[in-house]
Protein backbone atom coordinates (compact mmCIF):
# COMPACT_ATOMS: atom_id res chain seq x y z
CA UNK A 1 0.00 0.00 0.00
CA UNK A 2 1.46 3.15 -0.76
CA UNK A 3 1.75 6.15 1.36
CA UNK A 4 -0.80 8.38 -0.87
CA UNK A 5 -3.43 5.53 -0.55
CA UNK A 6 -2.85 4.53 3.25
CA UNK A 7 -2.97 8.40 3.95
CA UNK A 8 -6.24 8.46 2.30
CA UNK A 9 -7.50 5.45 4.06
CA UNK A 10 -6.75 6.83 7.37
CA UNK A 11 -8.65 10.27 6.39
CA UNK A 12 -11.62 7.77 5.42
CA UNK A 13 -11.32 6.24 9.13
CA UNK A 14 -11.44 9.54 11.09
CA UNK A 15 -14.10 11.08 8.91
CA UNK A 16 -15.97 7.78 10.11
CA UNK A 17 -15.61 8.96 13.25
CA UNK A 18 -16.36 12.48 12.70
CA UNK A 19 -19.98 11.35 11.48
CA UNK A 20 -20.44 9.66 14.68
CA UNK A 21 -18.93 12.43 16.90
CA UNK A 22 -21.98 14.62 15.35
CA UNK A 23 -24.61 12.53 16.24
CA UNK A 24 -23.13 11.80 19.79
CA UNK A 25 -22.99 15.47 20.19
CA UNK A 26 -26.38 16.41 19.57
CA UNK A 27 -29.42 16.82 22.22
CA UNK A 28 -31.66 14.17 20.01
CA UNK A 29 -29.85 11.42 18.28
CA UNK A 30 -32.31 9.94 16.51
CA UNK A 31 -33.41 13.29 14.72
CA UNK A 32 -29.98 14.18 14.06
CA UNK A 33 -29.67 10.36 12.92
CA UNK A 34 -33.01 11.49 10.02
CA UNK A 35 -31.71 14.51 9.31
CA UNK A 36 -28.11 13.06 8.05
CA UNK A 37 -29.92 10.16 5.94
CA UNK A 38 -32.46 12.33 4.16
CA UNK A 39 -28.95 14.84 3.60
CA UNK A 40 -27.50 11.70 2.06
CA UNK A 41 -30.03 11.48 0.25
CA UNK A 42 -30.31 14.91 -1.59
CA UNK A 43 -26.29 13.73 -2.07
CA UNK A 44 -26.86 10.62 -3.49
CA UNK A 45 -29.26 11.86 -6.21
CA UNK A 46 -26.24 13.45 -8.34
CA UNK A 47 -24.05 10.70 -7.93
CA UNK A 48 -26.64 8.13 -9.24
CA UNK A 49 -27.49 10.37 -12.25
CA UNK A 50 -23.70 9.96 -13.11
CA UNK A 51 -23.49 5.74 -12.42
CA UNK A 52 -27.02 4.95 -13.38
CA UNK A 53 -29.14 2.06 -11.28
CA UNK A 54 -27.12 -0.72 -9.85
CA UNK A 55 -28.02 -4.36 -11.97
CA UNK A 56 -31.85 -5.73 -10.98
CA UNK A 57 -30.32 -8.63 -9.09
CA UNK A 58 -28.76 -6.34 -6.38
CA UNK A 59 -32.43 -4.93 -5.67
CA UNK A 60 -33.18 -7.76 -3.18
CA UNK A 61 -30.11 -7.02 -1.45
CA UNK A 62 -30.62 -3.16 -1.44
CA UNK A 63 -34.54 -3.51 0.29
CA UNK A 64 -33.08 -5.88 2.56
CA UNK A 65 -30.33 -3.52 3.86
CA UNK A 66 -32.64 -0.76 3.82
CA UNK A 67 -34.67 -2.58 6.60
CA UNK A 68 -31.97 -3.59 8.67
CA UNK A 69 -30.26 -0.26 7.95
CA UNK A 70 -33.58 0.91 10.20
CA UNK A 71 -32.37 -0.66 12.89
CA UNK A 72 -29.04 0.36 13.09
CA UNK A 73 -29.56 3.75 13.16
CA UNK A 74 -32.15 3.54 15.83
CA UNK A 75 -29.85 1.54 17.63
CA UNK A 76 -27.04 3.92 17.36
CA UNK A 77 -29.15 6.60 18.46
CA UNK A 78 -30.10 4.74 21.48
CA UNK A 79 -26.52 3.71 22.14
CA UNK A 80 -25.04 7.14 22.27
CA UNK A 81 -28.16 8.38 23.91
CA UNK A 82 -27.20 6.15 27.01
CA UNK A 83 -23.01 5.68 26.29
CA UNK A 84 -19.94 8.03 25.59
CA UNK A 85 -18.52 7.99 21.84
CA UNK A 86 -15.27 6.35 23.21
CA UNK A 87 -16.97 3.15 24.39
CA UNK A 88 -19.92 2.82 22.50
CA UNK A 89 -18.16 3.33 18.81
CA UNK A 90 -15.18 0.63 19.72
CA UNK A 91 -17.96 -2.08 21.24
CA UNK A 92 -20.16 -1.29 17.93
CA UNK A 93 -17.32 -1.76 15.20
CA UNK A 94 -15.27 -4.37 17.00
CA UNK A 95 -17.50 -6.94 18.21
CA UNK A 96 -19.29 -6.29 14.40
CA UNK A 97 -16.34 -7.92 11.92
CA UNK A 98 -15.97 -10.93 15.26
CA UNK A 99 -19.82 -11.83 14.58
CA UNK A 100 -19.07 -11.72 10.94
CA UNK A 101 -15.93 -13.60 10.75
CA UNK A 102 -17.47 -16.54 13.11
CA UNK A 103 -20.56 -16.75 10.66
CA UNK A 104 -18.59 -17.21 7.60
CA UNK A 105 -16.55 -20.02 9.93
CA UNK A 106 -19.81 -21.80 11.22
CA UNK A 107 -22.30 -21.12 8.06
CA UNK A 108 -20.48 -20.64 4.68
CA UNK A 109 -17.29 -22.91 5.68
CA UNK A 110 -14.24 -20.15 5.24
CA UNK A 111 -11.40 -21.37 6.61
CA UNK A 112 -10.19 -19.72 10.25
CA UNK A 113 -6.55 -19.45 10.70
CA UNK A 114 -4.80 -19.07 14.23
CA UNK A 115 -4.03 -15.75 13.27
CA UNK A 116 -8.33 -15.24 13.22
CA UNK A 117 -8.52 -16.68 16.65
CA UNK A 118 -5.75 -14.35 18.38
CA UNK A 119 -7.70 -11.42 16.62
CA UNK A 120 -11.01 -12.46 17.82
CA UNK A 121 -9.40 -13.13 21.62
CA UNK A 122 -7.68 -9.18 21.28
CA UNK A 123 -11.09 -7.81 20.16
CA UNK A 124 -12.72 -9.97 23.23
CA UNK A 125 -10.23 -8.30 25.59
CA UNK A 126 -10.81 -4.77 24.66
CA UNK A 127 -14.34 -4.74 24.64
CA UNK A 128 -14.70 -6.58 28.21
CA UNK A 129 -12.20 -3.54 29.19
CA UNK A 130 -14.37 -1.18 27.39
CA UNK A 131 -17.73 -2.47 28.58
CA UNK A 132 -16.70 -2.59 32.28
CA UNK A 133 -15.10 0.37 33.02
CA UNK A 134 -17.25 1.64 35.59
CA UNK A 135 -18.96 -1.51 36.94
CA UNK A 136 -17.16 -1.81 40.67
CA UNK A 137 -18.35 1.56 41.48
CA UNK A 138 -22.13 1.79 42.99
CA UNK A 139 -24.67 1.89 40.42
CA UNK A 140 -22.00 1.26 38.17
CA UNK A 141 -23.86 -1.73 36.60
CA UNK A 142 -27.22 -0.64 36.34
CA UNK A 143 -25.65 2.24 34.35
CA UNK A 144 -24.17 0.54 31.72
CA UNK A 145 -27.39 -0.06 29.67
CA UNK A 146 -25.42 1.46 26.54
CA UNK A 147 -23.59 -1.71 26.36
CA UNK A 148 -26.89 -4.16 25.66
CA UNK A 149 -27.73 -1.20 22.61
CA UNK A 150 -24.30 -1.30 21.79
CA UNK A 151 -24.41 -4.75 20.99
CA UNK A 152 -27.30 -5.49 19.54
CA UNK A 153 -25.94 -3.01 17.10
CA UNK A 154 -23.30 -5.20 16.33
CA UNK A 155 -25.52 -7.99 15.31
CA UNK A 156 -27.32 -5.46 13.44
CA UNK A 157 -24.00 -4.59 12.04
CA UNK A 158 -22.59 -7.80 10.87
CA UNK A 159 -25.59 -8.51 9.24
CA UNK A 160 -26.11 -5.38 6.91
CA UNK A 161 -22.54 -6.12 6.12
CA UNK A 162 -23.13 -10.09 4.70
CA UNK A 163 -26.11 -8.34 2.87
CA UNK A 164 -24.16 -5.40 1.38
CA UNK A 165 -21.72 -7.97 0.73
CA UNK A 166 -24.03 -9.78 -1.16
CA UNK A 167 -25.51 -7.00 -3.13
CA UNK A 168 -22.62 -4.99 -4.01
CA UNK A 169 -21.19 -8.04 -5.74
CA UNK A 170 -24.63 -8.76 -7.57
CA UNK A 171 -24.92 -4.81 -8.18
CA UNK A 172 -22.36 -4.67 -11.02
CA UNK A 173 -21.31 -0.73 -9.84
CA UNK A 174 -20.32 -0.58 -5.92
CA UNK A 175 -21.05 3.18 -6.24
CA UNK A 176 -24.56 2.54 -7.71
CA UNK A 177 -25.26 0.11 -4.51
CA UNK A 178 -24.33 2.71 -1.71
CA UNK A 179 -26.40 5.69 -3.51
CA UNK A 180 -29.11 3.33 -4.13
CA UNK A 181 -29.16 2.54 -1.09
CA UNK A 182 -29.02 6.05 0.98
CA UNK A 183 -32.24 6.64 -0.88
CA UNK A 184 -33.86 3.53 0.01
CA UNK A 185 -32.80 3.88 4.00
CA UNK A 186 -33.67 7.96 4.40
CA UNK A 187 -37.70 8.62 4.08
CA UNK A 188 -38.76 5.54 6.58
CA UNK A 189 -36.57 6.28 9.23
CA UNK A 190 -37.12 10.35 8.37
CA UNK A 191 -40.63 9.52 8.66
CA UNK A 192 -40.63 7.62 11.75
CA UNK A 193 -38.87 10.73 13.73
CA UNK A 194 -41.10 12.74 12.53
CA UNK A 195 -44.10 11.07 13.72
CA UNK A 196 -42.64 10.33 16.99
CA UNK A 197 -42.41 14.19 17.14
CA UNK A 198 -45.25 15.51 15.26
CA UNK A 199 -46.24 17.29 18.57
CA UNK A 200 -42.92 19.55 19.08
CA UNK A 201 -44.19 21.88 16.30
CA UNK A 202 -41.93 25.19 16.23
CA UNK A 203 -39.11 23.32 18.70
CA UNK A 204 -38.63 20.93 15.54
CA UNK A 205 -38.12 23.11 12.89
CA UNK A 206 -35.99 25.65 15.28
CA UNK A 207 -34.02 21.86 16.26
CA UNK A 208 -33.93 21.16 12.23
CA UNK A 209 -32.77 24.48 11.00
CA UNK A 210 -30.06 24.39 13.79
CA UNK A 211 -28.50 21.21 13.62
CA UNK A 212 -29.29 20.81 9.43
CA UNK A 213 -25.44 21.97 8.96
CA UNK A 214 -23.88 19.07 11.01
CA UNK A 215 -26.33 16.65 9.35
CA UNK A 216 -25.26 17.53 5.90
CA UNK A 217 -21.79 17.44 6.77
CA UNK A 218 -21.96 14.40 8.50
CA UNK A 219 -23.53 12.91 5.60
CA UNK A 220 -20.65 14.10 3.12
CA UNK A 221 -18.08 12.67 5.68
CA UNK A 222 -20.60 9.39 5.60
CA UNK A 223 -20.63 8.73 2.14
CA UNK A 224 -16.31 9.81 1.48
CA UNK A 225 -15.72 7.80 4.13
CA UNK A 226 -16.83 4.78 2.59
CA UNK A 227 -16.00 5.96 -1.45
CA UNK A 228 -12.13 6.38 0.11
CA UNK A 229 -12.85 2.93 1.19
CA UNK A 230 -13.83 1.44 -2.08
CA UNK A 231 -11.69 3.14 -4.08
CA UNK A 232 -8.81 2.31 -2.07
CA UNK A 233 -9.76 -1.34 -2.50
CA UNK A 234 -8.99 -0.97 -6.29
CA UNK A 235 -5.24 0.06 -5.42
CA UNK A 236 -4.80 -2.34 -2.70
CA UNK A 237 -4.53 -5.14 -1.06
CA UNK A 238 -8.38 -5.34 0.31
CA UNK A 239 -7.27 -6.65 3.84
CA UNK A 240 -4.81 -4.17 3.95
CA UNK A 241 -7.39 -1.63 3.33
CA UNK A 242 -9.64 -3.13 5.96
CA UNK A 243 -7.37 -3.40 8.53
CA UNK A 244 -5.89 0.62 8.23
CA UNK A 245 -9.57 1.67 8.29
CA UNK A 246 -10.52 0.05 11.95
CA UNK A 247 -7.44 2.69 12.88
CA UNK A 248 -11.31 4.42 12.85
CA UNK A 249 -11.71 2.95 16.73
CA UNK A 250 -8.76 5.49 17.89
CA UNK A 251 -9.77 8.07 15.94
CA UNK A 252 -13.29 7.60 17.99
CA UNK A 253 -11.83 7.62 21.25
CA UNK A 254 -9.50 10.10 20.64
CA UNK A 255 -12.52 13.09 19.58
CA UNK A 256 -14.42 11.59 22.35
CA UNK A 257 -11.71 12.85 24.61
CA UNK A 258 -10.73 15.86 23.11
CA UNK A 259 -14.40 17.38 21.59
CA UNK A 260 -16.79 15.94 24.01
CA UNK A 261 -14.90 16.26 26.82
CA UNK A 262 -15.50 12.37 27.81
CA UNK A 263 -13.02 10.88 30.31
CA UNK A 264 -10.30 8.67 29.52
CA UNK A 265 -7.83 6.93 31.07
CA UNK A 266 -4.64 4.56 30.25
CA UNK A 267 -7.65 1.46 30.65
CA UNK A 268 -9.29 3.28 27.87
CA UNK A 269 -6.42 3.48 25.42
CA UNK A 270 -5.24 -0.07 26.30
CA UNK A 271 -8.47 -1.39 25.41
CA UNK A 272 -8.94 0.69 22.50
CA UNK A 273 -5.67 -0.71 21.35
CA UNK A 274 -6.55 -3.84 21.97
CA UNK A 275 -9.84 -3.86 19.01
CA UNK A 276 -7.83 -2.07 16.91
CA UNK A 277 -4.76 -5.23 17.27
CA UNK A 278 -7.98 -7.53 17.24
CA UNK A 279 -9.42 -6.56 14.03
CA UNK A 280 -6.38 -6.42 12.23
CA UNK A 281 -5.78 -9.75 12.70
CA UNK A 282 -8.80 -10.38 11.76
CA UNK A 283 -8.52 -8.62 8.11
CA UNK A 284 -5.22 -9.79 7.63
CA UNK A 285 -5.80 -13.45 7.94
CA UNK A 286 -8.29 -13.24 5.58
Amino acid sequence: MSATVLALVLFGALLHAGWNSVIKAGADKALDMALMRLAGLLLALPVLAWTGWPAPAAWPWLLLSGCIHFGYYYLLANAYERGQLSTVYPVMRGVAPVLVAWLGWTWLGEPFSPWAGWGVAAVALGVLGLGLQGWHRPGGLAQRHWLLWALLNACVIAAYTLTDARGVRASGNAAAYVMSLALLEAPPFALWVAWRRRRQGAALLATVRRRWPWALGGAAASLASYGIALWAMTQAPVPLVAAARETSVLFAVLLGGLLLREPLGLRSWLAALSVVAGLGLLRLAH
